[in-house]
């Protein structure tokens, strides 16, 4: 039995944890791949407070989880599949190798990668096809690669990238990109990074390992293939919230709150990426896993 359950090691599954257990709190958090979540696995974080000269992702969520250990809350790596009795006191949350009981839980385990959903995707994924250039990055160095999407991560992963591979190709489907403009004029005067623009990948192919993509381009139909090693997907994010069922109030798979991180269930809170929300950083996950663990003590303390 546990006052408080936390899904997700995130920025705000950490800081909810350094919150409730520093409070006396009986807190587990639970995490299914890597502590420190998706923050974790960024190369460099600039615009997080308190770094005037930047800090990895790593070091950063370490110094995280090094707190919340400090103040007495667990830390395991086990996936949950299953919340049951969520409308009851006590809720029962199923993982893969247990179950647990909590008196409150907190969501807050993030979003993944969104999938580009095409033919060789998944057969390749791991032998060519990433969703994480500071993760796999190295296993590519001296070869051509290429990074698919417009966005901020988009853009960042290809200029990661550039510093490791020969060639980088940013595959875009329109012309505009929605990057901040800072990185994407660095972007566009790397001697190494080559944009395909109006085009999308069709299909991904290779033998034991990938070897091309087959393009398309979207404004005259025409197709072809490109020679490349790698490819990093980076087309946005999907709220990992399956194992809920629609048990929650959402907003596109995104959980809603109030103001205080409570969800539509009394006793379960939700913090971070997981929430339907306009921005995603470091910052405002930290700020909502203060939320709700300060809601999740008031919660239990009524």
């Amino acid at each position: 039995m546990y006052d408080v359950v936390i899904i997700g090691s995130g920025p705000a599954g950490l800081t909810a944890a350094i919150y409730t257990s520093r409070a006396k709190l009986k807190t587990l958090v639970l995490e299914s791949s890597v502590f420190g979540g998706n923050a974790a696995l960024i190369d460099h974080i600039d615009n997080y407070p308190g770094f005037p000269f930047g800090v990895s992702g790593a070091d950063l969520m370490e110094s995280f989880r090094l707190q919340a250990e400090r103040f007495g809350a667990e830390l395991r790596m086990e996936e949950v599949i299953g919340l049951k009795n969520a409308s009851g006191a006590i809720k029962t949350l199923v993982t893969n190798m247990q179950e647990y009981q909590a008196k409150s839980v907190i969501i807050a385990m993030g979003a993944k990668r969104r999938e580009l959903e095409v033919d060789g995707e998944k057969e390749y994924l791991g032998r060519g096809v990433s969703y994480c250039a500071t993760c796999d990055g190295a296993f590519f160095q001296g070869t051509s690669v290429a990074v698919v999407g417009g966005g901020d991560s988009a853009v960042k992963e290809a200029l990661y990238l550039a510093g490791i591979a020969d060639k980088v190709y940013l595959i875009h489907r329109r012309e505009g990109f929605r990057a901040n403009q800072t990185a994407l004029e660095k972007m566009m005067n790397h001697e190494k990074i080559e944009l395909r623009l109006n085009q999308v990948v069709k299909r991904v192919e290779g033998d034991a390992l990938m070897k091309s993509l087959l393009l398309k381009n979207l404004k005259t139909g025409e197709e072809e293939r490109l020679e490349v090693e790698g490819l990093f997907v980076s087309i946005g994010l999907v709220a990992g919230t399956d194992l809920l069922g629609g048990m929650l109030e959402s907003r596109e798979g995104y959980i809603v709150t109030d103001d205080n991180m409570m969800s539509s269930i009394p006793g379960i809170f939700a913090a971070g990426d997981v929430r339907a929300k306009k921005e995603r950083q470091v910052a405002t996950a930290v700020g909502e896993g203060a939320l709700a663990g300060i809601a999740a003590s008031e919660y239990l303390q009524e």
